[in-house]
């Protein structure tokens, strides 16, 4: 008994289009699954810090709290010492502000390794005392209260005693339009960061005072701080802690309270 043959299997013209068509759809769907890309979130830029308005934009006249500020008369100025932004140099945390008593700078430390610098003047306080501590305190044209050793060696300041009330704030008030008031934990360092209206002190050494800065200076660093600022006050920016003196001399008794 012969066992027919099998017919031979044959595809159509259209079926073997359908199976070729079926193939490249499952290669496409394989090649799909599993050499596709992973997304990659592009790089954040690197923050730059907005540009400064030009300097006598910067130091124009200004009313403010009631008080009419003059102008600066920049060019009368060491260019140094007007308000720019620079590569930081202290090597400090954004936020943080670093007092160069050498170079008679202060900056304030922004993020992308650069600083706003702004010029002070230092006086007798300004050198007796360097070290850390933080913003307790800020005052817009603050009262100012000479302590009892200074009247002591300035009689014609008792009228501005504490029993007195203290000199209220303005144009010729020593602390200037701004003033922050530093700390070390609960205790006040006697120290003060403030303005004056001696714009020509700026950049040297005076008979009085902490550190002042221009008022419309004092002004600009008072509305990018706020409370608990750390504040590093050295010789050396390179090495902050390089001589640290924890004594301060007083020049104002006026704490805020509140």
């Amino acid at each position: 008994m012969s066992i027919p043959e099998s017919p031979p299997f044959r595809l159509s013209r259209r079926g073997f289009l359908n199976v070729a068509a079926l193939g490249a759809a499952s290669v496409a769907v394989s090649a799909c699954t599993t050499t596709s890309p992973v997304a990659v979130n592009p790089p954040q830029p690197a923050y730059v810090e907005p540009p400064l308005a030009d300097y006598v934009t910067m130091y124009a006249a200004v009313s403010d709290g009631g008080f009419d500020l003059p102008a600066i008369p920049v060019d009368k100025i060491d260019p140094r010492f007007l308000r720019q932004i620079v590569q930081d140099p202290t090597g400090q945390k954004p936020g943080t502000i670093v007092v160069d008593t050498t170079n008679h700078f202060l900056y304030l430390v922004r993020p992308g390794g650069e600083a706003i610098r702004y010029g002070v003047g230092l006086g007798r306080a300004g050198f007796a005392w360097s070290g850390d501590a933080v913003v307790q305190w800020k005052q817009k044209w603050p009262k100012w209260t000479p302590p009892d050793e200074m009247i002591a060696r300035q009689p014609e300041l008792k009228p501005y005693s504490a029993d007195n009330g203290g000199m209220p704030g303005g144009l010729k008030n020593p602390l200037g339009a701004r003033a922050l008031y530093l700390f070390q934990g609960n205790q006040d360092t006697l120290y003060r960061l403030h303005g004056s209206p001696e714009w020509r002190s700026i950049g040297k050494s005076v008979s009085s005072g902490c550190v002042r800065l221009m008022n419309q200076d004092i002004i600009d660093l008072y509305d990018r701080v706020p409370s608990k600022t750390p504040v590093i006050v050295t010789a050396d920016v390179s090495d902050p802690t390089a001589g640290t003196n924890h004594k301060g001399i007083a020049i104002d008794s006026g704490v805020p309270t509140g």
